[in-house]
């Protein structure tokens, strides 16, 4: 299964490397944590929306509606999928306090972004959870001499207790166990792309092609 860190692909370069990918992998599934900004893929790819994307088609998706211009590209929002015997869950969004507490009807422009805390509750209550991907990083995984992150991703770990949880983001590879998951940062895919065996969920990273 191909994994992918930021894309960004809306950048004609990034979107190379995004498909540089695909193309080395050849997978029949793949999973993103978000800032895709491109959704015509070449296999059947679930990922979280990030702070970056076309938030019309997130918005479309969300409501089981697919774009013409999309291919290949399944939301996961606070919902989970069984991918090759693997059940993958996701956070869609990030974190701002100021709209934690609205409802997802009082998100307008640019603010439909952001998760809210309906969106953490219902997440919360998934069951039988593999492989978890947020777009934003639970506290305690990386650091800037400060602690980014949110706690909301952390109380969702905690809940959902899933093997492996991959965040996006930040775009640097970084690594930590939290409430007894494995969580691993992403690095973009203009640096590296991942494969992830179903069997064991063993990460593997791999030098994106040029």
């Amino acid at each position: 299964m191909l994994v992918l860190g930021d894309a960004h692909a809306t950048n004609p370069e990034n979107r190379d490397a995004l498909l540089a990918a695909y193309e080395a992998v050849d997978p029949d599934a793949a999973l993103h944590v978000g800032d895709l900004e491109y959704y015509d893929l070449p296999a059947p790819t679930w990922f979280v929306a990030g702070n970056n994307e076309d938030l019309d088609v997130v918005d479309a998706l969300r409501d089981g509606d697919v774009p013409p211009d999309v291919r290949n590209a399944h939301l996961l929002a606070s919902t989970a999928v069984t991918v090759e015997g693997v059940c993958v869950a996701g956070l869609s969004g990030n974190y701002a306090p100021t709209k934690y507490d609205c409802s997802r009807a009082e998100l307008e422009g640019d603010r439909r972004r952001h998760f809210t805390r309906e969106d953490v509750d219902r997440a919360a209550e998934l069951d039988d959870v593999d492989v978890f991907l947020t777009h934003e990083a639970p506290r305690g995984l990386l650091s800037y001499g400060y602690g980014p992150g949110c706690e909301h991703v952390n109380d969702l770990l905690e809940a959902t207790a899933p093997d492996l949880c991959l965040v996006g983001h930040h775009h640097r590879h970084r690594e930590a166990e939290l409430a007894g998951t494995r969580v691993v940062s992403l690095a973009p895919v203009w640096e590296r792309y991942y494969t992830l065996e179903p069997a064991d969920l063993a990460l593997e990273s791999h030098p994106t092609p040029e």
